[in-house]
């Protein structure tokens, strides 16, 4: 085991990831920082580093279109805990972070002692989201469902619908995976199935509605 935690922060606004990488040393015991600025970068660290304690995910970052970034870096290391760092700090897009998996939220209009409290709750095994802010409940049926059925994928058919949202075929996501083309094939039938929708395109189509609206506004 190395000694100290190991940290992956992705985000597209160096300041902003200065000021998380300031955070984060100020915790101790830390023995790497890993830093992406688009949403492939982040993903290829998450795959080559299987030691990450913990990766901080700016939501509108390029490349990731809202919570289905999440949903994708949850299908590629799902045991590492995920906090989403966002402006976009409304109940609603918190409470869909946490319920898709994350393990913490973070605005980034946090101070430096909110980001560092949140890091060692969600590394201690706890959820961390912002002090003072009512959740609330789905009042979308339609979310609520779809949130609901991508709790149901396990975490290579999650894995694999990220690759679809993506634009990635068959043979590609097979490639990716090292796996052979008739198992994604089985992965992609089951993912529909559980979406309740009839092809690919429906099922991107889907994800899309996960969150995306209010995200789309922030470069």
């Amino acid at each position: 085991m190395p000694s100290g935690y190991s940290f992956v922060i992705a985000d597209d606004h160096p300041l902003f990831r200065g000021a998380l990488r300031e955070a984060l040393a100020g915790i101790g015991n830390v023995a790497a920082i890993h830093e992406a600025g688009d949403f492939e970068s982040a993903k290829a660290l998450v795959v080559a580093n299987e030691d990450v304690d913990l990766v901080l995910l700016d939501l509108s970052m390029p490349g990731a279109s809202g919570l289905s970034g999440l949903i994708s870096l949850r299908g590629i290391h799902p045991a590492v805990p995920l906090i989403v760092v966002s402006a976009h700090d409304d109940p609603a897009t918190i409470r869909r972070a946490l319920d898709l998996g994350a393990s913490g939220f973070i605005s980034k209009s946090a101070s430096m002692e909110e980001i560092r409290n949140a890091v060692q709750l969600v590394l201690a095994g706890d959820i961390a989201a912002p002090v003072g802010v009512d959740l609330g409940v789905e009042r979308d049926p339609e979310i609520s469902d779809l949130i609901k059925r991508l709790q149901a994928l396990t975490p290579q058919q999650t894995r694999v619908l990220g690759m679809l949202a993506e634009g990635l075929l068959n043979k590609q996501i097979a490639y990716e995976l090292g796996v052979s083309e008739a198992t994604i094939k089985a992965h992609v039938s089951a993912i529909l199935q559980k979406l309740g929708v009839d092809s690919r395109t429906q099922a991107v189509i889907l994800l899309s509605k996960i969150g995306t609206d209010p995200l789309q506004a922030n470069g």
